[in-house]
């Protein structure tokens, strides 16, 4: 994990696939995102989290160094004025050069940490893709999500095109697509828009797509 800018308050890392973002229950999965922040910036103080990437996914994650920049930062997710983008390689060739998939989704409490499409009683769910690229038997795409639900991109993705879904699983995805197709899930955090907390000016972050 590297620090990529250290604020007053606040810092923006980029995360490997294979951490987890916040302590996991076991002596095992102590490691993490705010763990490894906490030893390499000891004044990191409060609750420091404001957002979590899946342990597969990697790339950008911001963290608050004081209990106020992490209501702060922890309120634009909220009120959605985060921008976010993300790249990924999907299995398979994506229809559409660019669109919206928008399906509601729910924990499924039988298979956790599983999510599925409830057009019931799921939470409203919207992704934004652009295609990047066709290469041969799969698509890399760009997401922009505009809600921040768990495993979002990775079911829009996986859900069949009849159903409003893309068709194709994200390439490595363990969960909703083949694990064989790659030795990671091929997810990265590309880009992070917000206000910096205290002084409110405008700020952006990018990492380049390490696959």
């Amino acid at each position: 994990m590297i620090i990529v800018h250290e604020g007053a308050d606040y810092a923006v890392v980029e995360k490997p696939s294979g951490l987890l973002s916040v302590p996991g229950k076991g002596a095992d999965k102590a490691d993490c995102v705010v763990a490894r922040v906490r030893r390499m910036l000891p004044r990191a103080a409060g609750p420091m989290v404001v957002h979590r990437l899946d342990m597969e996914t990697s790339g950008l994650l911001v963290v608050g160094l004081t209990a106020a920049a992490q209501r702060d930062l922890s309120g634009q997710f909220e009120a959605r004025r985060v921008r976010k983008g993300y790249a990924a390689l999907l299995a398979g060739e994506v229809a559409e050069d660019s669109g919206e998939v928008s399906l509601p989704l729910r924990p499924d409490l039988l298979r956790r940490p599983f999510q599925i499409v409830d057009a019931v009683h799921g939470r409203a769910a919207v992704t934004r893709y652009r295609v990047v690229a066709r290469e041969t038997d799969r698509t890399r795409v760009e997401f922009e999500p505009v809600t921040g639900r768990s495993h979002q991109l990775r079911v829009h993705a996986a859900t069949m095109r009849a159903a409003g879904g893309l068709g194709c699983p994200i390439i490595g995805d363990v969960l909703y697509g083949d694990a064989s197709t790659g030795e990671r899930l091929m997810l990265h955090a590309t880009r992070l828009a917000f206000t910096e907390p205290g002084t409110g000016r405008g700020v952006e972050f990018e990492s380049a797509v390490p696959f």
